[in-house]
């Protein structure tokens, strides 16, 4: 075991290397740092690949860039440590504390050392049968019921990390590659999922209670003894069916050619549920019963579009323009319409002239209980029979629009400019 005063010289010499003004590079590869405290210490671009550091006390220490390679830091605590882009490949941290600890980047895939590479010393497992006779964990680093709270994970990469029992809850793990993990009774509530990689990952009653889950790729995977409650799990464009990619394609060269070229998108009783479909023009399209609860739709173009008994349920189409659509009898119940733009559009006539004629946004019979509909833009729209039961209308502008048998029972309608009724 390293002697403490020993420890405290190669520290020394290790923050005058990391300032360039001569020292040396800590390197302790296979070190037994059983249970030291390292707390705030500046341990970037460190070797301590193959180091026994569990129960080490490595609050705030800073591992940016370290070799961490095989390391094992079982029930070590890392809270508030920075291992951003650290390699951890084959690591241990079963256990392990790692609350609002910075993992961006990092490196967690399998991985193994051979503390003797044929008399040259410290050497790589690559392989399972090299790492056979070597400290390894070539399916990933383990991190058994570690704590990782608020943990900074972007883009970190974790293809087989053994997270079983861990407490993820609150992390960020926007574009982690989590492919083949074990999440079984994992705790993911409330963390950043936004575009992880999930792929064949075994979820066994993990929890994902409010988790962002969108564009997170699932192939494989079975959520059915998952726990999902309230979760945002919108799709990305890529894992669009080629058909229905193809279509809209098409129908963004048919509005940008006016007609000229490629086709209207021809899409009723769609599935497009919980997909991911900002950028994309939607203008005309006949999306009659398609089904678009849970989609991402803000700010997209929908204007004239045909969404007529369409379920739209939850789905987020805040600041969208969907001036003239129809939308009669759709299902809009919890939907995010806030900033959106419903106002009759200008006809015009086979020559391009304006007619004088308004085309309104037709919602007849529309279900809208719940929807908020904060400072959309209403103005002469067909709200004939619609059910806005519990809506938010707060600054809403409905100047001139039908409410015939509109129901508004707990409707917020604070600062709403409302026609007479």
């Amino acid at each position: 075991m390293v002697a403490p005063h020993e420890l405290q010289t190669l520290l020394g010499k290790h923050a005058l290397w990391l300032k360039g003004r001569g020292g040396a590079r800590l390197n302790l590869p296979l070190a037994d740092l059983q249970g030291v405290d390292l707390s705030g210490a500046d341990l970037r671009q460190a070797n301590l690949a193959g180091a026994n550091l569990s129960n080490a006390v490595l609050i705030g220490a800073k591992l940016d860039d370290a070799d961490l390679f095989a390391i094992n830091l079982d029930r070590a605590d890392l809270s508030q440590a920075n291992l951003a882009k650290a390699d951890m490949r084959g690591a241990s941290l079963r256990g392990t504390k790692l609350v609002g600890a910075v993992l961006r980047g990092a490196d967690m895939r399998g991985g193994g050392l051979l503390a003797d590479n044929q008399g040259k010393g410290l050497g790589f497992a690559t392989n399972q049968s090299d790492a056979a006779q070597a400290r390894r964990n070539m399916r990933g680093a383990d991190l058994a019921k570690a704590k990782l709270n608020h943990a900074d994970c972007t883009n970190a990469k974790m293809g087989g990390v053994n997270f079983a029992g861990a407490d993820l809850s609150g992390a960020n793990l926007t574009g982690a590659q989590l492919e083949r993990c074990d999440l079984s009774n994992a705790n993911l509530d409330n963390c950043n999922l936004k575009g992880a990689k999930l792929t064949r990952a075994l979820v066994y009653r993990a929890t994902f209670r409010n988790a962002n889950m969108e564009g997170v790729a699932l192939d494989e995977v079975d959520l059915r003894d998952a726990v999902v409650e309230a979760a945002k799990t919108v799709k990305g464009q890529e894992m669009l069916s080629a058909d229905i990619r193809e279509a809209l394609r098409s129908h963004t060269r048919w509005i940008r050619s006016d007609g000229r070229e490629g086709a209207r998108a021809e899409l009723p009783g769609a599935d497009l549920s919980d997909y991911d479909l900002t950028g994309f023009n939607l203008g005309a399209a006949n999306l009659r019963g398609a089904n678009l609860s849970g989609a991402d739709l803000t700010g997209v173009t929908m204007v004239m579009t045909d969404l007529a008994g369409a379920n739209l349920t939850k789905a987020n189409m805040a600041r969208a323009y969907l001036d003239g659509a129809n939308l009669s009898r759709a299902n809009l119940a919890g939907a995010k319409l806030a900033g959106s733009s419903m106002t009759p559009v200008p006809l015009r006539g086979p020559d391009g002239q304006p007619t004088g004629r308004l085309w309104p946004t037709n919602l007849v019979a529309a279900k809208l209980v719940g929807a908020d509909l904060t400072r959309a833009n209403l103005t002469g729209a067909n709200m004939t029979d619609a059910d806005l039961s519990q809506a938010s209308l707060r600054d809403a502008v409905l100047r001139e629009a039908r409410m015939e048998e509109t129901v508004l029972t707990g409707a917020d309608t604070t600062g709403a400019e409302l026609p007479p009724r």
